[in-house]
């Protein structure tokens, strides 16, 4: 009787498993990446600021309208510093509000995003503007970045339009731009280089100066910085810091503008000319849609001009005529990779041309460089990494100060 009792819950068990298709909370694939049903996922956001930061406030607009094209819910934590309370904020959202994908946008998140990643393999995580997914060997830990160095270029051309527009009325005028930036990272570095070498390639002559806050968002810092440059004679400003202090410091002295991520058309309807940003919506769309179909996460993601991840605003004002057409075919000339940003022939280091350079690519303590980025008399900037890696001092900058790594 107990042989037949045994054999009677065996068969029961084997009808159950068979039932249910195994053991249901296994979604898993076989590539390793983590599945999820459509109807139930969820995303988590950490944001270092708010919508009063232009940097946060386009990643939050991405968010947004991504989420609701994919049809999913997504959960936001916002003024998360660069902190132990970044992987705190992860954990929340995975523990509390049971999110399938955790993003972060600020370069400083990353090490703390990347331990909540090893405790929580089953979640996938992703960061922007990061540089160690490549070599972390963690397969739910993912950077993203964009091709953001060819808007910057094109900003640059519409800076150059406007310089050379003001040189024609005025002959006094010497073509010196200033810059904002926050800190002497490799993507601050990159992002100012581009736009200078943009202007340069309308105003051959033209020279900058650059100042940092060493913060990402101070609306005074940048607002004075903005002010020592115009009052050292800089006659157009641009930036890569998060406030309005530097577009407003140039509204108020009529001093032409280029802004980062979003118009500051309202504020600034005199000098503002236009503005180049990262469009997040197709990453986002993309993480979502990976994670639906339960397929792996791409380790770097960098978006471009063709997929429309670089993206530029409607020209201001200010801008100088016939800027919409040069515009155009520049972008036109990007995209066919008639032009190259880093170009090595358009620029010099030290007052000599550059063949080669080895760049930081893998990212360690010392810094080591440990990666040819020179190709055929170019810099292929996030071809290693999505992350920016150009971190070259080239002739007609000026830093005027440093202190800000």
């Amino acid at each position: 009787m107990k042989k037949i009792l045994a054999l009677l819950l065996a068969a029961v068990m084997l009808f159950s498993l068979a039932a249910c298709g195994g053991n249901n909370n296994d979604t898993s694939t076989p590539d390793g990446s983590n599945a999820a049903p459509a109807e139930d996922l969820k995303v988590g956001f950490i944001f270092l600021h708010d919508e009063n930061s232009t940097y946060d406030k386009n990643f939050i607009d991405a968010a947004v309208a991504a989420c609701k094209n994919m049809g999913v819910e997504m959960v936001q934590k916002t003024q998360i510093p660069e902190s132990n309370a970044c992987y705190d904020a992860a954990v929340e959202l995975i523990e509390v509000e049971d999110c399938d994908i955790i993003f972060a946008d600020s370069f400083g998140h990353e090490s703390f995003l990347m331990k909540a990643a090893e405790e929580y393999p089953d979640v996938e995580f992703c960061h922007a503007t990061g540089t160690q997914a490549h070599t972390a060997n963690l397969k739910n830990f993912h950077n993203a970045f964009a091709h953001i160095y060819e808007g910057r270029y094109l900003a640059g051309v519409v800076a150059g339009l406007k310089l050379k527009e003001m040189m024609a009325a005025d002959s006094t005028i010497v073509p010196k731009m200033g810059y904002v930036g926050a800190f002497t990272f490799a993507e601050v570095i990159s992002g100012y280089t581009s736009f200078y070498l943009g202007a340069k390639s309308i105003v051959p002559e033209v020279t900058m100066d650059v100042k940092f806050t060493g913060s990402w968002y101070d609306e005074t810092k940048e607002k004075q910085a903005a002010q020592a440059l115009i009052d050292g004679g800089c006659v157009l400003i641009s930036q890569h810091a998060d406030s309005m202090g530097a577009p407003t410091a140039c509204e108020a002295a009529k001093v032409p503008n280029v802004s980062y991520n979003g118009s500051t058309e309202a504020a600034c309807p005199n000098t503002w000319l236009i503005s180049s940003r990262i469009n997040w919506i197709p990453y986002f769309e993309y993480m979502i849609t990976q994670v639906k179909n339960g397929a792996a996460i791409d380790t770097d993601w960098a978006g471009t001009l063709e997929n429309g991840a670089v993206a530029l605003t409607d020209l201001g004002a200010a801008a100088a005529e016939g800027t919409a057409e040069k515009l155009a075919d520049v972008k036109a000339k990007l995209i066919a990779k008639e032009i190259n940003v880093f170009d090595t022939a358009n620029f010099t280091v030290g007052g000599k041309k550059l063949d080669s350079y080895l760049a930081d690519v893998d990212t360690d303590a010392d810094f080591t460089k440990d990666t040819e980025a020179i190709e055929n008399g170019v810099f292929y900037e996030s071809k290693h990494r999505s992350g920016p890696y150009f971190d070259i001092e080239i002739g007609g900058i000026t830093l005027l100060d440093r202190n800000y790594g």
